[in-house]
């Protein structure tokens, strides 16, 4: 299936992912984890939740860890332009027969949850209650020093259909990865805000969340925090990296937190804010797809990912798999 013409006109407009609520089993371990050792910023927090920001971030949070009985990954949030495009975009998800739930949250104004047609759980709002600058307050820098949240991956059992549906919300593809054999869509990096994805889709039992990954200064920084990760209790969290994927161009880590969820360390990637810049093809059976350079990928990388609360997981309808990097 070839890859959609950009939609450079959807009904509603998105700015950009925004956040991600995750169900976590332990606070105060899990506080260890994002804000003692990879260095996020609390901004609120009681004995039933945890809101963080990064370093750079003016809105009030972008991660939400939230006391649960279950480890499981909740709505993924995306900012619309205004008020305006919030009903338009509720409009577009009723006219396709999927949820419009109009909820409260804490910090935010109107917001409406839904799921795509997979059932992903997303939020959607206008406005986020803002917060002073602290970028250059470099005393509150600590850990990987982590600037922003940067893009989601999920896991898809068809992401030729997904590709498709968030193509019809403006998302445009950057890099894709094609089994030559079918024709069919492996892989997909979709982007709203100029960079290579704030979403990108892989192949595999799913719906699941594969990973949620923050922009960081340098690759020194990744190193600083795998020292870091090694002396104080977290050495067995580190999964993959550091090394440098070939799609995107990024330089990565990827470590587990105590729940199981996986975090991706990112940065050295591009811009993509021309609208009529092609996407980038790799084939599945190049290894360099994956990695450029470093050790390869584990079996849990490819087959592990937190559940969505909710939503029943579907085989995918690709049988097809890549070649590991040797």
């Amino acid at each position: 299936m070839p890859i959609p013409a950009p939609n450079l006109y959807p009904p509603f407009n998105i700015i950009r992912l925004s956040h991600v609520e995750l169900g976590v089993t332990d606070l105060a371990k899990s506080r260890a984890f994002y804000v003692d050792t990879l260095g996020l910023q609390v901004t609120d927090e009681s004995d039933e939740a945890i809101y963080l920001r990064a370093m750079e971030e003016r809105g009030h949070h972008c991660l939400v860890l939230r006391k649960s009985a279950d480890a499981a990954a909740r709505d993924l949030g995306f900012k619309v332009f205004d008020e305006e495009n919030l009903d338009k975009a509720a409009h577009f998800f009723k006219g396709k027969g999927l949820p419009v739930d109009w909820v409260e949250r804490p910090y935010q104004s109107r917001t409406f949850r839904t799921r795509d047609p997979h059932g992903i759980p997303l939020e959607f709002y206008a406005k986020m209650d803002r917060l002073p600058p602290i970028h250059q307050k470099y005393a509150l820098y600590k850990g990987v020093k982590p600037l922003r949240i940067d893009h989601f991956n999920c896991f898809s059992p068809d992401v030729d259909a997904s590709v498709a549906f968030y193509n019809e919300l403006g998302f445009r593809v950057t890099e894709y990865t094609e089994d030559e054999a079918t024709g069919r869509l492996w892989a997909a990096w979709t982007h709203r805000k100029g960079g290579v994805h704030d979403i990108a889709f892989t192949n595999g039992k799913g719906p699941r969340l594969h990973h949620t990954a923050f922009w960081v200064p340098t690759p020194l920084n990744i190193i600083d925090l795998l020292d870091l990760m090694a002396t104080t209790g977290w050495v067995s969290n580190i999964e993959r990296g550091p090394g440098r994927h070939g799609i995107s161009n990024a330089f990565f880590l990827y470590i587990r937190d105590p729940d199981g969820h996986r975090i991706e360390i990112y940065c050295s990637d591009y811009q993509t804010v021309d609208p009529d810049l092609e996407p980038i093809r790799w084939d599945l059976k190049d290894p360099q797809r994956q990695t450029l350079w470093g050790a390869p990928a584990p079996k849990s990388w490819f087959e592990e990912g937190s559940l969505f609360e909710g939503t029943e997981v579907q085989a995918p309808s690709l049988a097809a798999q890549p070649i590991v990097a040797p």
